[in-house]
């Protein structure tokens, strides 16, 4: 089957970079890209044209929220409810348990997929809160993710989080961290299993990878027989580090490493390694890029930064700073980590916070953000079949429209979609030539039904969050209004 699309503008890749097609011919035959430019005139069996559009790259979205809700309620605490979103001691050692069955979590999971799906992403690497669970995911939970992945048509990297301690709030208020090594060491079992379930699945759409949980929740046995499992099956690993000064002293509390020093012992630096989120580098310092300095070490062994600049935003903090991890020579790419799921906002927001950090206008251009959001993905995932328009590359693709009126008018297709719109301006995907969302919908998904039950699910989680609290307090107290209720 070779389908034409056509739209005002086409983001194609002339093999360096990407570049702007007007009027622009997308030729797809199957799942690969035949052809782009402006003057295709060979058969075509199916054609498509988007008007007032821009078509992309589909976005790689590497930090994507697989969750009901992150930021919402836990990014505005205040200073009396702030330890009140993790366990307490006592919820720990005697209560901890699932807020949501199996079913439930599938719901959350399918509702979480029907967003990113929605704000124009087509592969994914998942992120959710363990928070809810008894522990952290399981093999089921990720068989079932698979599952709804293929059934939506996303592509996925996936792997179950996992990890062998947590973050408590202890009695007298303070952080510590309590562990449980035999949870660790049967998540690492299961996600070794699901390693092997992908293989033997040998679904183009799916990859299995290697996602612990953040690095202070990691004994270093189970850090270092992470990096094993990675090297020894070229498994792709992402661990969450680097992103609070707060880890340093837990490490060197238990194994006298810092972050950056846990990271070189462990060989986990030789795995093919993604770091979210590396805000704790001061990467405008002359140390960061001198020998042995963060990003020097970094760039020397490959490891990838996903950058998640909404969320950052959102809790008051800012990588510091994107250009110079990209002029060190890492590899940068996006995530969201966040709800909503939108790397358009999350461009808009990082272009931005790069002149803050920077003092300087020419910061973070929407260019190199937008290349984060497809190549540095691509470049991160081992895939130069993704994250751009090519012959031979892969038919993932997004198309933004440009026919809302409040967009206003139109300056550069790119800049107008970051500053103007979001990624409520995607009307249509393709992943691997298949269209995923057509006309703003998800053909077969009632949505307002799924928007019932996420909100249903949404309570529950909410009100479960007392009986962790480590002074029992209702959700009204931990999670107060705006504005309080008219009497």
């Amino acid at each position: 089957m070779i389908t034409q699309l056509t739209a005002r503008h086409v983001l194609g890749f002339d093999g360096t970079q990407h570049v702007l097609f007007t009027d622009g011919q997308v030729i797809m035959e199957d799942d690969v890209i035949r052809y782009v430019g402006t003057s295709y005139d060979g058969p075509v069996d199916e054609y498509r044209d988007y008007g007032n559009s821009v078509i992309t790259p589909g976005l790689i979205d590497l930090d994507a929220l697989t969750d009901i809700d992150h930021l919402i309620i836990d990014s505005w605490p205040t200073p009396e409810t702030a330890p009140g979103l993790q366990w307490s001691r006592d919820y720990f050692e005697q209560r901890r348990r699932d807020v949501f069955t199996l079913e439930q979590r599938h719901t959350v999971r399918r509702f979480a997929l029907a967003q990113l799906a929605l704000h124009g992403v087509t592969t994914f690497m998942p992120i959710a809160s363990e928070i809810h669970s008894a522990w952290a995911e399981s093999l089921a939970e990720l068989k079932d993710m698979t599952a709804t992945t293929l059934e939506l048509g996303l592509r996925g990297f996936l792997g179950p989080a996992y990890r062998s301690g947590i973050n408590v709030t202890d009695d007298d208020g303070s952080r510590v961290i309590l562990f449980d090594e035999d949870e660790g060491r049967r998540g690492l079992r299961e996600a070794v299993e699901f390693l092997d379930y992908t293989q033997e699945l040998h679904h183009p759409l799916v990859t299995g990878v290697l996602l612990p949980c953040r690095i202070e929740t990691l004994s270093a046995d189970l850090l270092r027989e992470t990096a094993r499992v990675a090297l020894d099956r070229d498994a792709l690993v992402r661990l969450h580090c680097l992103q609070s000064p707060a880890e340093d002293d837990f490490l060197r509390e238990r194994t006298g490493n810092t972050v950056l020093q846990e990271l070189e012992d462990s060989r986990m630096l030789q795995a093919r390694l993604l770091i979210p989120h590396g805000i704790v580098i001061d990467a405008l310092g002359l140390e960061a890029t001198a020998a042995g300095g963060p990003l020097e070490l970094l760039a020397r062994h490959g490891v990838s930064v996903v950058h998640c600049p909404l969320t950052t935003f959102h809790y008051g903090k800012a990588l510091s700073s994107f250009d110079a991890f990209h002029a060190a020579g890492i590899t940068m790419c996006l995530g969201t980590d966040s709800f909503p799921p939108d790397l358009i906002r999350g461009i808009d927001v990082g272009t931005h916070l790069a002149r803050l950090v920077e003092g300087r206008s020419d910061a973070g251009k929407v260019s190199d953000f937008f290349n984060a959001a497809t190549l540095g993905g691509a470049t991160a995932l081992g895939r130069p079949d993704l994250g751009r328009i090519a012959p031979g590359a892969q038919a993932d693709l997004t198309i933004f429209s440009h026919d809302d009126f409040r967009d206003g008018v139109q300056e550069d297709p790119l800049r107008t979609l970051v500053l103007n719109g979001s990624a409520r301006n995607v009307t249509d995907t393709f992943v691997a030539g298949r269209p995923v969302v057509v006309d703003s919908a998800l053909p077969g998904i009632d949505l307002a039904e799924l928007m019932r039950d996420g909100q249903e699910l949404f309570e529950l989680m909410v009100a479960a969050y007392p009986e962790r609290d480590y002074r029992r307090r209702s959700a009204e107290e931990l999670f107060p209004g705006t504005y309080p209720a008219a009497q």
